[in-house]
């Protein structure tokens, strides 16, 4: 009885393991602790990651030089069941001047990525408390720099899916019995802020990432993960009030401030296949905000109703056959299509330059698991960027290019 017992807490490690990484080939500290590999109580982890890019753009001949992002994870052991996980990040290096030699003041920010507690129900069943990740998509959990090709993230998850997507509240997580590579996930989180929406960036300004979240909104998330064969495939769905506003000011607003007012729904499918140095992933999502005419009488901020879009990406690591993902020099090709302009309520004005294509293709080399450095060339194509939102006189109205193309170069670590 033991044995068994014993293996099945092994296989459900290894299908964690896999979950949390994408490709099972990256083991972090953070991943241990997240597994129960971590055998000693009282036991305090480091880990974290970080990336660099310098980027192109050939139509501007422009260039831009940036620490993206750089992130420490600490977390911390208290028992067998009650962890401890936590992720601060400092984005573009620097965030005020501190000395006089430093400039004045700085592009970057500071923020909390998760802290959260853990608590083992059994070892197949767990619940998270406090602000973590919601598995939303593919990048939004697994959004290592060194786990996925192109140096900047698939723009598909930052501007419909807007990864990383933290708030407060409860997740289950665990895996369905009697059925082998099937787990499952359901939250409950504070909700978002159409306040912050607009036509350009969806639904991400209205995230409150834990920062003193306002209104009675809730948002719920829900997610089926399948790995089967090579295969990892994944449904997931979310949807949650927007208001985000006391009922005082809701009401003058006429907005609804119940726990599911101005509703935004997501839902997305994505599937990954991987096998003998070929990787395949393929991801298509949507976004409804029912109320967005509404929304825009309230703040004027050109809510859509819908977004879509999807990709799909094909690679091949040259060095397989050599390495087996010990060392590996990735060849790879991306389409990715996004349309924030899907549909636009009758008081919004559609702008097609909201509507995108982006081409990208390029190497990712990783010398030792934990480093990528990679290049990139991403070719950009919109519709026409529609005159009546240009707020800025001539002739200081920057033009707008259609077509642009962008040389990237990056390097990546996690540990």
């Amino acid at each position: 009885m033991k044995s068994k017992l014993y293996a099945s807490s092994l296989l459900i490690c290894s299908l964690l393991v896999f979950s949390l990484t994408g490709t099972g080939q990256v083991l972090t500290p953070e991943d241990s602790l997240a597994v129960g590999l971590v055998s000693k109580s009282q036991t305090t982890v480091l880990s974290g990651y970080g990336e660099a890019k310098y980027g192109i753009d050939t139509k501007r001949k422009s260039a831009e030089a940036s620490l993206r992002r750089v992130v420490l994870f600490v977390g911390h052991k208290f028992s067998k069941n009650i962890s401890f996980f936590s992720e601060l990040e400092v984005e573009n290096a620097l965030v005020a001047g501190a000395a006089s030699d430093e400039v004045s003041g700085g592009k970057g920010g500071v923020a909390m990525e998760q802290a959260f507690l853990k608590f083992n129900l059994n070892p197949a069943t767990y619940i998270v408390a406090g602000l973590f990740i919601p598995r939303i998509g593919y990048l939004n959990e697994n959004h290592l720099p060194t786990t996925f090709n192109g140096v900047d993230r698939p723009y598909l998850e930052e501007q419909i899916i807007p990864s990383t997507w933290r708030e407060v509240g409860l997740g289950l997580y665990g895996q369905v019995r009697g059925v082998q590579g099937l787990n499952y996930s359901l939250s409950l989180t504070n909700g978002l802020r159409s306040a912050n929406f607009n036509s350009a960036d969806g639904i991400a300004g209205g995230r409150q990432l834990g920062q003193a979240a306002q209104g009675l909104n809730l948002g719920v998330s829900a997610a089926l993960l399948y790995y089967i064969k090579d295969f990892r495939i994944q449904v997931s769905g979310y949807m949650g009030g927007s208001t985000a506003e006391e009922k005082r000011v809701a009401d003058s607003l006429l907005l609804d401030a119940g726990p599911f007012g101005n509703p935004v729904t997501l839902g997305e499918a994505n599937v990954v296949y991987s096998k003998n140095g070929v990787s395949v992933r393929v991801i298509g999502t949507i976004v409804n905000i029912k109320n967005a005419a509404d929304i825009n009488r309230a703040y004027a901020n050109n809510t859509p109703e819908t977004m879509y879009g999807g990709y799909g990406e094909l690679g091949y690591d040259l060095l397989y056959n050599r390495y087996h993902n010990e060392k590996s020099l990735i060849v790879f090709g991306r389409y990715e299509y996004v349309n924030l302009n899907g549909k636009i309520p009758g008081n919004g004005i559609e702008n097609k330059a909201n509507q995108k294509q982006y081409f990208i293709t390029g190497l990712t080399y990783k010398p030792i698991r934990g480093i990528a450095i990679k290049a990139d060339y991403t070719q950009l194509n919109t519709g026409d960027f529609n005159p009546a939102l240009i707020v800025t006189p001539f002739p200081k109205q920057v033009f707008y290019y259609k077509n642009d193309g962008f040389i990237n170069l990056g390097v990546a670590y996690n540990f």
